[in-house]
């Protein structure tokens, strides 16, 4: 009877070192991945702080200066399609990525269109919205791209734990995936240039 109790008692033991030991693994695994979700909702943060940016530059602009419509309503489009772009924090795979990035990119060389255009009237120029927004543009394409290494940190953090052994056999039986980097477009290492001068 006692070889039976102490029998028993060890196979609780193994199964309860067992659980603790694989449901720790599972909410470190947890932890980082809600660590890159909310990394994402901040690249997507100050991404969305440019487009207002933006869109309070473009009501300046129409209510200061009569420009060719085209332009204009090119920016207001690519806003308009810049936001309507989301990526589901839990599937952050290349394509979805790429998509964001793109509807990003399209706006800024819209914008981009529009501060040429701007060039034309030196009125314009010397507005208190302009000067406002020569002085945020910086600061705001520095908090996106601090952003964006804070997230692609996070990424790392994420995938390198779930290649480790044995957090692998954990992250397979959950279905926990690789989350990918946020990479930049070529040649959007650069800030867009503003020079209103």
């Amino acid at each position: 009877m006692k070889r039976g109790i102490t029998i028993l008692l060890v196979v609780v033991a193994v199964i309860l070192a067992i659980y603790f030991a694989f449901s720790g693994l599972y909410n470190s695994i947890i932890n980082r991945e809600e660590d890159t979700k909310e990394k994402w909702s901040k690249v997507e943060s100050q991404y969305q702080r440019r487009t207002d940016l933006f869109s309070n530059v473009v009501n300046t602009i129409k209510g200061s200066a009569e420009f060719e419509k085209s332009t204009l309503q090119a920016v207001i489009d690519a806003r308009a399609s810049a936001t309507s772009v989301k990526v589901d924090p839990g599937k952050l795979t290349p394509e979805s990525i790429q998509q964001f990035q793109a509807a990003q990119n399209n706006l800024n060389s819209a914008f981009s269109r529009l501060l040429v255009t701007v060039e034309q009237y030196p009125q314009l120029k010397t507005t208190q919205a302009f000067q406002d927004f020569q002085a945020q543009i910086e600061g705001t394409e520095n908090r996106i791209n601090k952003a964006r290494d804070d997230f692609n940190a996070s990424v790392l953090s994420y995938n390198s734990y779930i290649k480790r052994f044995p957090n692998n056999i954990m992250a397979s039986i959950f279905g926990f995936a690789e989350k990918s980097y946020f990479k930049a477009a070529e040649g959007s290492d650069k800030a867009p240039e503003v020079d209103f001068n």
